[in-house]
């Protein structure tokens, strides 16, 4: 069923790569993505594969957004990255109530929506809904959006409202962007494209219904909405890397033709040290690659069946996520050695991409520590203390 769909949204995604590649330098000076990429991805409906049916959207299979935001991100990282937030935070229709669904993504046809999840916000309960003040770090594509998210503390008056556990009782809310303040922060390594500002609010009133819990079973009962979101997002931030290690693949296959490689004075494409280390990288990325694809359509069998998730295929997946990311990352540095002087230089194209893959890999979903995580839950421990792993686990409740 799923896979029928995915080549029209791939190629809607390729189609889109010149004019992704034609705007990387402008987004790289002004730290943003450029006005034109950004209506042009917006018209070209990728923004709402994960918007459900209902309200309009596409409402696909989990791949098909991973698909295009590695097909965008071999064209530029920080596109990628955009790509992924913005048509990942589509599957927040599905948790939303009707009317607020319909309020944020169903009358704008090129809606974006942005912002950051972990709760730096307080939310005072009042009438109707919350009063909201907070500030967020690392609101990747916050200044081309239309609605921005927060995560925030639920307070009653002064105090915070607790779970039974003891924990403090969190929700995300959205905002309208011009009620939020953007702060010039993103002074990055790398995704300078991304924009990636802190973004603050003062006393916005929020109402109940543009509010969410991934704790809480979705509105929406399609299979898409069946899955881990956390988990499933973290595979939309891999493809970024999995597609920068593409390009550099790209970048020194084109330069192996003219470059000679001084250790051997001979074509680079004739250099062993230089061959051994592209069938390498090759290797890792496509090895990489098909771990995390397999991770998916496993996970999406079982929801499609309508079953739930198991902690170990949970587990899978968040390992399938931070393998791809950080062999896609190994792959990009062997490629970077590989082009011996060339690659230090910005006209190569090969120090983007390390900087950019870098940056993509600092991302918590995709950090090292989820190996020793995910090791643990394949033993069986007790995992109600890692919170990142079962930040949307409606059964740990």
């Amino acid at each position: 069923m799923a896979e029928t769909a995915v080549p029209s949204f791939i190629e809607t995604a390729a189609a889109l790569a010149p004019l992704v590649q034609a705007s990387a330098e402008e987004s790289e000076r002004s730290r943003r993505l450029s006005t034109p990429l950004v209506e042009a991805m917006a018209r070209s409906g990728l923004f709402r594969l994960w918007i459900p049916r209902s309200i309009g959207g596409q409402e696909t299979d989990p791949m098909s957004l991973v698909r295009v935001v590695e097909e965008i991100s071999r064209a530029d990282g920080a596109a990628g990255w955009c790509m992924a937030i913005g048509g990942g935070y589509g599957a927040f229709g599905g948790y939303l109530r009707k009317d607020a669904a319909l309020e944020i993504y169903g009358g704008d046809p090129f809606v974006r929506v942005a912002g950051g999840l972990r709760p730096s916000g307080n939310a005072v309960v009042v009438d109707g809904g919350y009063r909201v003040t907070g500030r967020w770090p690392l609101g990747s594509g916050c200044q081309h959006s239309t609605w921005i998210v927060g995560g925030c503390r639920i307070l009653d008056g002064d105090q915070p409202r607790l779970r039974a556990d003891g924990t403090p009782v969190t929700r995300l809310l959205l905002f309208p962007a011009a009620e939020c303040e953007i702060l010039d922060t993103w002074h990055s390594i790398g995704l300078r494209g991304t924009g990636s500002h802190d973004y603050a609010v003062a006393d916005v009133f929020v109402p109940s219904e543009r509010s969410l819990s991934l704790r809480e079973p979705p509105v929406e009962q399609g299979p898409l909405y069946a899955l881990p979101t956390i988990a499933i997002f973290g595979a939309l931030l891999a493809a970024v890397p999995l597609g920068i290690a593409r390009h550099a693949i790209d970048v020194l296959v084109g330069l192996s033709g003219t470059k000679i490689a001084a250790r051997s004075r001979k074509s680079l494409s004739e250099d062993v040290t230089m061959q051994a280390s592209l069938g390498r990288a090759e290797a890792l990325l496509r090895s990489g690659r098909a771990f995390l694809y397999d991770a998916l359509e496993e996970a999406w069998r079982v929801v499609s069946q309508g079953e739930t998730v198991n902690l170990a295929q949970r587990a899978t997946l968040w390992l399938a996520s931070t393998h791809a990311a950080n062999v896609a990352k190994e792959a990009t540095e062997l490629i970077f050695s590989a082009g011996g002087s060339a690659s230090p230089y910005v006209s190569a194209g090969l120090e983007r991409c390390m900087r950019d893959v870098h940056a993509a890999t600092q991302h918590i979903t995709l950090a090292p520590a989820n190996y020793q995580m995910v090791g643990q839950a394949l033993l069986g421990s007790d995992m109600r203390s890692t919170p990142l792993l079962f930040t949307d686990d409606r059964s740990m409740e």
